[in-house]
């Protein structure tokens, strides 16, 4: 039975002595599944991936789940052996870093690995707690199933070893998923070669119906990828236009969560949901579908069909940073600006609720930056942030009398390298939803001047800088006066 050598990794479960072991019953099944189940009991036999169990403490169902194929798969019920496994903490991969390392390469290939879990064994003295019950007997794994709680961090924790030194440059995995990146094609044949050199060595086989290779755009971890950029993924896009009206609070709830599947790409995606959650109020079951939902509804669809390009930002790059506060929900939108053009990177919305709702309007604006900050903090730590605004974030930030949670903020903001400098006067297409960063009803008339520096958030030593509490400073750069008068008019 081929598969990745025990002494490269093995899956251990860590079984803490403070469960006791369950023993499921077994479940009766139609005969049509217990057919199938025993075909597939086979061919695992067969083949070396599961074996008889004898005397097991730890025992599972075998559940039979529809393919979209109309066949039948087998798998476990480990919900008591996971609940007694301690979580294994192996990072993965943020999914945006890998999509925005991705985009912009002339060639790609895509590749699967074949059954990828079931090619790292088990270890041995744990094989016997994967034991699972058929109609037929019982039976264990030889080799990592799927289901168990840790199988993605220990398949991680392998593509990270085998792969060392290639991830991030040629090529990007995240578990099964695979990808080999070049800006040429004669780099990609020889990238593609190394990459199969290191498959071969350590017996990892892929699937070829699932591989595409040398191709200009494909999908990745649910995104469209191409030289061009990022797209959001067509058929979720479909899944939103082609959905009918909904009647139910489930149906709503598919809705919002096809929508936040998306966020990344839609413009104040909070405030175009808001008639939504406003219908989901009260928890029953059947809605009340006001005109005011069927408006965002049709106005979701409209901006679906024509969801924005996403771009990749360039090592180094300064990027831009609008803001908007509205009655419900903060937002913004990073751009970079090559050629003067605005490019959109990241749409970022989060609602606003309890005692949010009261924070003054500058203070929401503050908070809409905070909430950037952490959505974005990759972005915002490998690059200069230049905040768009003409509001005084930075006296809101610096006053001397400011609350607790503002000190707080100032902190948390100090490490980034963040400049707030005036809007343009020219907004494009891809901010046209920022146009205000308050609504007129938030915005409250300001008596006493204010002064019209633009600013730089950091720590940096020999500049002039008004101290804030806990060690945080301001520098402030001054302006011409005809820079302050658009910054702060």
């Amino acid at each position: 039975m081929p598969g990745i050598a025990p002494d490269v990794i093995s899956h251990k479960l860590t079984i803490s002595s403070a469960y006791k072991p369950v023993r499921q019953k077994r479940r009766s099944y139609d005969a049509e599944r217990y057919e199938a189940m025993r075909t597939e009991v086979e061919k695992l036999q067969t083949i070396g991936f599961i074996r008889e169990a004898t005397y097991p403490a730890w025992l599972a169902n075998s559940v039979m789940v529809r393919k979209s194929t109309g066949g039948w798969r087998m798998c476990q019920d480990y919900t008591d052996l996971n609940k007694a496994c301690p979580k294994d903490s192996f990072p993965l991969p943020r999914i945006d870093q890998l999509v925005d390392a991705t985009a912009g390469h002339e060639l790609l290939s895509f590749m699967d690995a074949y059954s990828g879990y079931n090619q790292i064994f088990m270890h041995p003295p744990d094989s016997e707690h994967t034991a699972f019950i058929t109609d037929k007997g019982l039976y264990c794994y030889n080799v990592m199933p799927f289901g168990l709680k840790n199988a993605g961090a220990t398949y991680q924790r392998l593509v990270n070893k085998i792969f060392a030194g290639y991830i991030g440059n040629i090529m990007e995995v995240y578990v099964d998923d695979m990808l080999v990146k070049s800006r040429t094609a004669e780099d990609h044949l020889q990238n593609l070669s190394i990459m199969f050199g290191i498959l071969k060595d350590y017996r990892m086989r892929l699937n070829p119906k699932k591989c595409a290779f040398g191709v200009s755009s494909g999908k990745f971890l649910g995104f469209m990828i191409s030289q061009r950029g990022i797209e959001a993924n067509p058929e979720k896009i479909k899944a939103i236009i082609d959905m009918e009206k909904p009647k139910t609070t489930k149906d709503i709830q598919s809705l919002t969560g096809r929508v936040a599947a998306l966020t990344r790409f839609i413009s104040k995606a909070t405030d175009k949901c808001v008639p939504f959650f406003k219908a989901l109020k009260g928890g029953k079951r059947d809605i009340t579908w006001t005109a005011e939902c069927d408006k965002a509804f049709q106005d979701l669809k409209n901006y679906m069909s024509k969801a924005p390009l996403l771009s990749k930002p360039l090592p180094g790059e300064i990027l831009y940073l609008y803001l908007s506060v509205s009655g419900t929900a903060v937002s913004s939108v990073l751009i970079r600006k090559p050629e003067k053009a605005e490019l959109p990177i990241f749409y970022v919305s989060k609602a606003l609720q309890s005692a949010k709702l009261r924070y003054p309007p500058l203070e929401q604006l503050a908070l809409a930056l905070v909430v950037s900050a952490r959505r974005l903090r990759p972005y915002f730590q490998a690059h200069g942030i230049k905040v768009l605004t003409n509001q005084p974030l930075r006296q809101v930030l610096q006053k001397p009398e400011i609350s607790g949670r503002l000190i707080k903020w100032a902190i948390e903001l100090g490490e980034f390298d963040i400049q707030f400098v005036p809007r343009p006067a020219e907004k494009g297409q891809v901010v046209a939803d920022f146009i205000s960063e308050l609504t007129p009803a938030t915005v409250q008339p300001t008596s006493e001047a204010i002064p019209r520096p633009s600013c730089r958030i950091n720590q940096a030593p020999n500049v002039s800088t008004h101290q804030l509490p806990s060690g945080v400073c301001m520098s402030m750069a001054r302006q011409t006066s005809k820079d302050a008068e658009q910054a702060w008019c």
